[in-house]
């Protein structure tokens, strides 16, 4: 019996009758992407750029999610079709492409994932995991289908080019990224500076006025609200890694920082 893959993270935002959110999942391992998938989130956001991932650990990240009701999303470190490949060869369905700046990248992007003649993917079907060996029915065909491409808007150009990124066909949706947006902008580390917020929501109009989902990245509450008050499609409101720092600082203060103030006290 043929196989089916599972839905796209376009398919889950089309399907969707409110917006999803998501967490990074950094850490590599499969324990904490396990927990992650479990939790009732809608998407995870499997990280290649800022952290040691490699291509053997996204495919254990991948395999750990497929047991749960949650969509994975991979971001490759670079627009590389190489890479990009690679990737979907794994069997990732769904990638985000950082650093998109210019419609000429998106379409880029969107071509390294389509087979030719709409794209520059490489044919290895039979060898790879994205159509299980060839055991998806029609897989090449329809690769195209089973594919969700997002593409981050993260610079000030990307800001201004975000209509023309936008409206490319293949960009299901957009990502902006405040922390790389910020640098961009002469404001490091400032995602909430009032300029930067204006920015993301030139971005979020512009993508509307496409009719293609725009999410963003925002991991203080207060702000992924205000965001999703906006009109965000989708939010990423964490990782793995952050969790884990604050709980365990959490941890210290109370048990270790208090605890030594009060003995010098004496």
């Amino acid at each position: 019996m043929p196989l089916r893959l599972t839905p796209t993270f376009r398919a889950a935002l089309a399907a969707s009758d409110r917006p999803l959110a998501g967490m990074w999942v950094c850490a590599g391992s499969t324990v904490a992407t396990e927990i992650a998938a479990g939790s009732g989130l809608d998407w995870l956001l499997v990280d290649m750029e800022h952290s040691a991932l490699s291509l053997e650990s996204v495919l254990a990240q991948l395999q750990t999610a497929a047991g749960y009701p949650v969509t994975p999303v991979v971001r490759v470190p670079w627009n590389d079709p190489v890479l990009i490949k690679q990737v979907l060869d794994i069997g990732a369905q769904n990638i985000i492409v950082p650093m998109v700046s210019s419609a000429g990248e998106a379409r880029a992007a969107v071509a390294a994932t389509r087979y030719p003649p709409a794209g520059i993917r490489g044919v290895g079907s039979a060898l790879a995991r994205s159509a299980r060996w060839n055991r998806v029915d029609g897989y090449l065909a329809g690769a195209a289908e089973h594919v969700s491409v997002t593409v981050q808007i993260e610079t000030a150009a990307g800001v201004e080019a975000a209509a023309e990124i936008a409206a490319v066909e293949g960009v299901d949706a957009v990502f902006v990224g405040p922390s790389d947006l910020s640098a961009s902008m002469g404001l490091l580390g400032q995602q909430s500076h009032p300029d930067v917020v204006a920015a993301v929501h030139r971005v979020f109009a512009a993508a509307r006025a496409a009719g293609t989902p725009v999410g963003v990245n925002a991991f203080d509450p207060a702000v992924a609200e205000a965001y999703l008050d906006a009109g965000a499609d989708f939010v990423a409101v964490g990782a793995d890694v952050a969790l884990l720092a604050r709980a365990s600082e959490a941890l210290a203060a109370r048990f270790v920082a208090a605890r030594t103030e009060s003995r010098d006290s004496y």
